[in-house]
């Protein structure tokens, strides 16, 4: 119960990430953003790190926190684009069950198949995510174009999520830290190879608390492994769209189908049968 309550508290702190990135994109380029928030949230983890007096992780951990930062990187930024079109519930749903299924699979291959509850949990987390995507009105290529967005985001978000939880031993902030630098590089080189500015971190504070949540997000999820299965983890923290919509909905007036709201109703149904048993 401890870790999908973490799980839980790392889905609202990404939800809420989430939607500020996505307002901060629609003021600058979504790589922008991404330098904006990385370093935003390598900068309280960092500081973390040295309050809690974590050294240097071990080579295999480094090497385990690259390629989780790089893989989470692309994902944000995909996912920042995304919401910046504003269609929270499409992009966030569709990249949240994605992002949901990678770490699922890898963590029924490590640690076996889960109860029968929490699969029938899983299964409804799923269909509660579909039920958030579907909304009337929207134009083709837009849908099609917020569709490759969500499934690249959702690539990303399930390679971090599967990649950081191997980390070994009781270490949080400073696997963290180097992966939030193979972060930055990867924001520095899309920022130089696209000739765009590097911007000021005071030209959207948006963007910087979308990188303090950010980083809180990935921190409870990691903290998340350490008490519960990776799938459990990885999917309960999956439920992040549902904070982004509710928030769109109601800071943004972005209207929800009845199938979307029966979407959200299906997804608190699924985190009960996934924290019980």
């Amino acid at each position: 119960m401890i870790g999908s309550f973490i799980a839980l508290l790392s889905a609202a702190s990404w939800g809420a990430g989430d939607f500020l990135g996505g307002l901060a994109t629609r003021k600058q380029n979504q790589f922008q953003v991404l330098w904006i928030t990385t370093c935003s949230s390598l900068t309280l983890m960092a500081l973390l790190a040295v309050l809690w007096g974590e050294h240097l992780p071990s080579v295999s951990n480094i090497l385990i926190a690259l390629a989780a930062g790089i893989s989470g990187s692309l994902g944000l930024s995909a996912l920042y684009k995304g919401l910046s079109m504003g269609n929270a519930a499409l992009v966030s749903s569709v990249a949240g069950v994605v992002g949901a299924i990678i770490p699922t699979l890898v963590g029924v291959w490590i640690e076996g198949m889960p109860s029968t509850l929490h699969l029938i949990g899983y299964g409804l987390s799923i269909a509660g995510i579909w039920l958030v995507t579907l909304s009337k009105g929207e134009n083709r290529m837009q849908v099609k174009q917020g569709l490759s967005l969500a499934l690249l985001a959702g690539i990303g978000f399930g390679g971090f999520l599967a990649i950081i939880a191997q980390i070994e031993g009781e270490q949080i902030f400073a696997p963290l830290v180097i992966a939030k630098l193979a972060s930055l590089t990867v924001a520095l080189i899309l920022l130089r190879t696209r000739k765009l500015p590097i911007p000021k971190l005071s030209a959207l504070p948006t963007a910087i608390w979308s990188g303090f949540l950010d980083a809180g997000g990935n921190f409870l999820y990691l903290l998340a492994t350490q008490f519960t299965r990776l799938d459990i983890a990885a999917v309960l923290s999956s439920l992040y769209p549902a904070g982004t919509v509710l928030l769109s909905t109601i800071l943004l007036k972005e209207k929800l189908s009845q199938a979307q709201w029966l979407g959200v109703g299906v997804c608190l149904l699924a985190i009960g049968m996934i924290t019980s048993g």
